[in-house]
């Protein structure tokens, strides 16, 4: 049962065939996977200048594989990306509390 929930897949893009939500979702999600890019490639931009904390690695890449997985949902939404997603969030959260307000307390966006 456990492994069945986890093949499931809920929606594939089709781009031959979609209504005009399939492909707005399509692309909406290739547009925020690449925001998610951005945030990474900034976050890494600060480290090289500030060196704060090695941390700041592991948090462009948590960022840079939110972004992935919003490539790959583009495609296909399925319940072990879904569960991805939800541990990288988890991830992302715990990871911004703490570089945040251990190394830049002061800073607002990033």
């Amino acid at each position: 049962m456990f492994e069945a929930f986890f093949a499931n897949v809920w929606w594939r893009y089709d781009g031959a065939f979609g209504d005009w939500f399939t492909h707005l979702y399509h692309w909406f999600n290739l547009l925020e996977g690449c925001v998610w890019l951005v945030v990474a490639g900034l976050i890494l931009w600060r480290f090289r200048n500030h060196r704060q904390s090695r941390q700041e690695v592991v948090y462009a890449a948590a960022f840079l594989t939110f972004g992935l997985t919003d490539f790959q949902e583009s495609l296909e939404q399925s319940s072990w990306l879904i569960a991805i997603k939800l541990v990288n969030l988890i991830v992302l959260y715990f990871l911004r509390k703490r570089i945040m307000s251990k190394y830049y307390p002061s800073a607002r966006v990033y």
